[in-house]
């Protein structure tokens, strides 16, 4: 007898009458459209080298943190790697957590305080939007990109003399959309209206600006911001996440994150490997190959005639509605030996389903032309 409750049964038949029942599968499609493996780094043998080289070198010989961090699991590596990370992105302090959804947990359900207004693209991460379902302060979306609205909301909010701080939250690169928000317009508005903006730059760091540091350092903005989070499974090749700031939000966040104080912290091989990663950044060839193949790419859309989503960075993406649609022309990509993933409603707003092409260093001009032309084709 199967003693599942029958709402949950209901939940998961639904999904599976529309066509957009998550499953888990191995792929073994040959041509990578679809990894955040942007630079290659998942697989590069330097870095899985060198990671174990450091361990051997400063005798870590331990599979685990054997606690959190506030208890048994920190360690000098974590003392090496923030200071490193400080550096690189040139802030005053830097704190890891195990991953990008943790960071956000952390910031969104401990910074925001009651009587407090947080104000979010609405097309942000899921992890920022549960984040903020921990926090007590009062948080109202904005359009996609639209200062206008965020000046309508803002406006609204502050009409009541009781309001407190007033959060910003947007991305550098949106992971559904490829695009980039004003950065510098948001910078300004938030001088001027004195807001605090917060930027999620995990589909930036490795891909914009010199030695790929992210969107905000390019444009010089990186110390007009309250705060930025960073990942390292995206570009970075391996996995977990930092919050940059200053000392004081450090500080904070270390006394009240949730998902920072009650953790095991991460194995000493990672911390390793996120060192070893961002060495390799600080001189690899692969950003400018990635970049090469950005353009290309965008070449490529003009001459096929496709439409895609604006964006240079490497998240391309095509709206093709209906989840039995962009399933059927995926499903042709791969009979192809093309790994392009179908990004379906839910997760998108139904009647916005698309494709979403993943850009990388090793993706050739050779299978970047033929996949458009497929594409033009199929659709």
């Amino acid at each position: 007898m199967d003693h599942f409750p029958k709402k949950l049964r209901d939940k998961l038949s639904e999904r599976a009458e529309n066509n957009c029942l998550r499953e888990l599968t191995i792929s073994h499609i040959p041509i990578d459209f679809s990894s955040n493996d942007y630079l290659g780094f998942a697989k590069d043998t330097h870095i899985f080298e060198g990671a174990s080289a450091l361990l051997a070198e400063k005798n870590y010989k331990v599979n685990g943190a054997t606690g959190s961090r506030l208890l048994s699991g920190n360690n000098l590596l974590y003392e090496v790697l923030e200071n490193k990370l400080a550096s690189f992105h040139d802030c005053s302090a830097a704190l890891v957590f195990n991953s990008g959804y943790d960071a956000n947990l952390g910031v969104f359900g401990s910074i925001p305080q009651r009587g407090d207004v947080i104000l979010y693209d609405e097309l942000i991460h899921a992890s920022i939007r549960d984040g903020l379902a921990m926090s007590n302060a009062k948080a109202y979306k904005f359009n996609h990109n639209d200062l206008s609205d965020v000046y309508r909301l803002l406006n609204s909010t502050r009409s009541n003399s009781n309001y407190g701080e007033v959060y910003i939250i947007t991305e550098s690169v949106f992971s559904m959309d490829g695009d980039s928000p004003d950065i510098k317009a948001f910078v300004e508005f938030c001088k001027d209206h004195s807001c605090r903006l917060i930027v999620d730059e995990a589909h930036a760091v490795g891909v914009l600006g010199s030695s790929g540091v992210g969107l905000l350092q390019e444009l010089g903005l990186h110390q007009e911001v309250f705060a930025r989070i960073v990942t390292f499974g995206k570009a970075m090749g391996c996995h977990g996440a930092a919050v940059l700031g200053s000392t004081t939000l450090k500080q904070y966040l270390v006394n009240f994150a949730r998902s920072f104080i009650y953790t095991t912290g991460m194995p000493p091989h990672s911390l390793a490997t996120i060192q070893m990663s961002y060495h390799e950044l600080s001189h690899t060839t692969n950003l400018d190959g990635l970049k090469e193949n950005i353009t290309y790419f965008r070449e490529q859309l003009a001459l096929q005639g496709l439409n895609f989503i604006e964006s240079n960075s490497a998240i391309q993406c095509c709206v093709i509605s209906g989840n039995d649609r962009v399933k059927a022309i995926a499903l042709q990509l791969h009979k192809k030996g093309f790994d392009v993933k179908p990004i379906m409603s839910p997760t998108v707003k139904e009647g916005q389903e698309r494709l979403r092409f993943c850009l990388h260093a090793y993706n050739t001009k050779t299978e970047i032309a033929e996949v458009l032309r497929l594409l033009a084709i199929f659709i």
